[in-house]
């Protein structure tokens, strides 16, 4: 296996993403263990393994091998997710779980599902990070930032660089989307970004109006 000859200009800080990593899994892990799949620490030991080996590729250079444990580790945690989403669904009509139960897992998979779009929003749009940073500035991608439509000071970083979406900015997309139920100001280009938002929209919805709706009408 061979590194790239090609530097990042501008490299990211892949400290956010990896600290949204563990706290999805965290949230994961707190969930009652009717709703978890497996041991609840069968999720966090994956992601610590899957996000030790992004490290290390990424520090190694190996972009490629980077991108697909990157691909696979939000694979993984979507994976969880949905099944556990699919649990608390099917726990509802038989009243399984206690009202104050049902709350705190609506809420923990609620942010969970900000933490796992984000990532998945930061690891394709243009290419992912190592792509992106590539290129003196962002002028295209899956997602229309308003920094793209700007000139001047306005498209450009705090220390004068040309401005590029950092994992915040996708974290910031992710949480409109989930409480906004839409991007709210940063129009959808990517025919693959307009169906992981439509996913998210669909998953908070069913949390936030199915889910924790019921749990407080069980109170």
């Amino acid at each position: 296996m061979t590194k790239p000859l090609v530097r990042e200009e501008q490299p990211e800080s892949r400290w956010p993403a990896l600290i949204a990593v563990v706290a999805a899994a965290g949230l994961y892990a707190a969930l009652p263990k009717s709703l978890s799949i497996g041991p609840r620490w069968l999720l966090a030991a994956l992601a610590c393994v899957l996000a030790l080996g992004t490290v290390l590729t990424h520090v190694q250079g190996y972009h490629r091998l980077n991108i697909v444990l990157g691909h696979v580790l939000s694979a993984v945690l979507t994976l969880f997710m949905l099944l556990s989403l699919a649990r608390l669904i099917a726990a509802l009509p038989a009243h399984k779980e206690a009202p104050v139960a049902l709350l705190r897992s609506a809420v923990a998979l609620w942010a969970t599902n900000v933490l796992v779009f984000a990532l998945w929003y930061w690891r394709l749009d243009a290419g992912g990070p190592h792509a992106r940073g590539l290129r003196a500035g962002h002028d295209s991608g899956s997602f229309l930032f308003p920094q793209m439509l700007l000139e001047g000071d306005a498209a450009r970083e705090s220390d004068g660089s040309p401005w590029s979406p950092k994992f915040v900015d996708y974290l910031f997309l992710a949480f409109n989307t989930s409480t906004a139920f839409s991007p709210t100001d940063v129009p959808i280009l990517g025919r693959w970004a307009k169906v992981l938002v439509m996913m998210q929209s669909s998953i908070s919805l069913a949390i936030v109006a199915i889910l924790a709706a019921r749990a407080v009408n069980i109170l």
